[in-house]
């Protein structure tokens, strides 16, 4: 499965990455980098979670991607 992970970096320098598609995933990393592969770990042990309590798991979130010249 596919998931989107947001990633911004935040006022003390580090990259936070939040999933949408699963409340309350969110990871943190000092590079880009580290933050999408703690996200990545994030996001299996929580659908693991969600596996092991037999609740249901998210869909991931179909998007598209637009550019826009400013």
């Amino acid at each position: 499965m596919k998931y989107r992970v947001l990633i911004q970096q935040d006022e003390d320098g580090k990259f936070v990455a939040e999933v949408p598609a699963l409340p309350g995933c969110i990871s943190q990393g000092a590079s880009r980098a580290e933050a999408l592969n703690n996200a990545h770990e994030a996001v299996e042990a929580y659908l693991e979670s969600l596996r092991s309590h037999g609740d249901p798991v998210p869909p991931p979130i179909d998007e598209e991607v637009i550019e826009v010249n400013v």
